[in-house]
C-alpha cells in the first residue's frame, strides 16, 4: 500500500518500453501524466494514441532549439552515425527533471532497458545521464529497477521495488508477453533508432553541417527529404515526388528560390540563400535531368523568389 498519492513524470515515446513503463506504475496507484519531447527527429506522433490507449494526459515539449545545440557540439559524441544519445537523453531528462521540481512531482521514470541500446543504455551512460540531468535518486527505469540502484521513492516506499522488473538486453521477449498480459494488442514495431542512426542521413547532414556552420532546425527539417546538391558554394534540393515538392515550396523561406517546370510533371527544385544565376542554370539542368516527360518537350519554367 502506497503512503499517500504518488505522482510520477514518465517519458512517452509510444514505444512498447515506454508503454510498460507507465502500466507497471499505474499498477501501483501510481498517477502518471506522460510526456513527449519533441525534436526534428522524434515527435508525438506515436505517443499521442499510446497516451490514449493508457489512458493517461500527455504534455507535449517542444526542444528543437535545445537540441540543436546539442547536435552540433556533443559532450559525448556521436554513436555510429550523427546519432548524439547520451546527450540527448540527458536534455531530455533534465527538461523533465526541470518539470518535476517546478509541479510536484514525486519522480521521473522512462522505459529505457539496461543493454537494450549499445550506446546509450548500457549502465555507465544511465548513470550518467541520470547525474547530468539533476535526477540522481529520482530516476526510476521500472523495466530494469532491480538490476540498477535503488531510488529514493523506492527506499520512501512511495514505489514498491517489488513490484518492478529487472529486464535486460536487446530481446524483446519479455516486454512482448508482458504486453500480451496487460492485453496490450497495438503498439508499433522495434525501430532501428532515429534518423541520425541511419547512414544515408547521417552522411547527407554531415555534409550540410560542413557546408553551414551556422545551420538551423529549419535545415534540419530540409535535410530529411529530396536529393540535395551543394555545387560552387550553393545548396539546392530536389523533391523526388509529389508529396516533397509540396514539402520544397512549403520549407522555403526569405532569400531562396524555387523552380518548376510549367505545365510538365517535374521535380521542384529549392535554391537556399540567394542563389546567383549560375546556380539557377544548374537547377534547370538538373530538373529536365529527373523529368522523363520533357523529354523532347518544348520546355518553360517557373521561378519563384522569397
Amino acid at each position: 500500500m502506497l503512503k499517500r498519492n504518488v505522482r510520477a513524470l514518465v517519458l512517452l515515446s509510444g514505444g512498447l518500453d515506454s508503454i510498460l513503463a507507465v502500466k507497471l506504475l499505474l499498477e501501483q496507484g501510481i498517477e502518471v501524466e506522460a510526456v513527449n519531447f519533441r525534436t526534428n527527429f522524434c515527435g508525438p506522433s506515436k505517443a499521442r494514441p499510446a497516451a490514449e490507449q493508457l489512458g493517461v494526459p500527455l504534455r507535449e515539449v517542444d526542444i528543437r532549439e535545445d537540441f540543436l545545440a546539442v547536435l552540433k557540439n556533443p559532450k559525448h559524441g556521436y554513436g555510429a552515425g550523427l546519432n548524439p544519445c547520451i546527450d540527448c537523453h540527458a536534455l531530455m531528462l533534465k527538461k523533465a527533471g526541470e518539470i518535476m521540481k517546478k509541479e510536484g512531482f514525486d519522480l521521473v521514470a522512462t522505459g529505457e532497458v539496461l543493454g537494450e541500446r549499445p550506446m546509450s543504455q548500457h549502465k555507465k551512460a544511465l548513470e550518467i545521464v541520470e547525474k547530468e540531468a539533476g535526477l540522481e535518486g529520482y530516476l526510476l527505469r521500472p523495466l530494469s529497477a532491480k538490476l540498477l540502484a535503488e531510488t529514493v521513492p523506492e527506499k520512501e516506499g512511495l514505489v514498491d521495488r517489488e513490484k518492478l522488473l529487472g529486464i535486460s538486453g536487446r530481446s524483446r521477449q519479455p516486454q512482448m508477453a508482458l504486453a500480451k498480459k496487460y492485453g496490450i494488442g497495438k503498439y508499433p514495431s522495434p525501430a532501428g533508432g532515429c534518423a541520425l542512426t541511419q547512414e544515408g542521413f547521417a552522411g547527407r547532414l554531415k555534409k550540410i553541417m560542413d557546408f553551414k556552420s551556422d545551420f538551423s532546425t529549419h535545415d534540419l527539417d530540409l535535410c530529411r527529404i529530396g536529393r540535395h546538391f551543394f555545387e560552387n558554394g550553393f545548396w539546392l534540393v530536389l523533391g523526388r515526388n509529389e508529396t516533397e515538392n509540396e514539402i520544397l515550396k512549403n520549407l522555403a523561406e526569405k532569400n531562396d528560390a524555387v523552380l518548376e517546370l510549367k505545365d510538365i510533371p517535374s521535380p521542384v527544385a529549392l535554391l537556399k540563400d540567394r542563389p546567383n544565376e549560375e546556380i539557377i542554370s544548374r537547377a534547370k539542368e538538373l530538373i529536365l535531368e529527373f523529368s522523363p516527360k520533357a523529354k523532347g518537350e518544348k520546355t518553360d519554367f517557373l521561378t519563384s523568389y522569397f
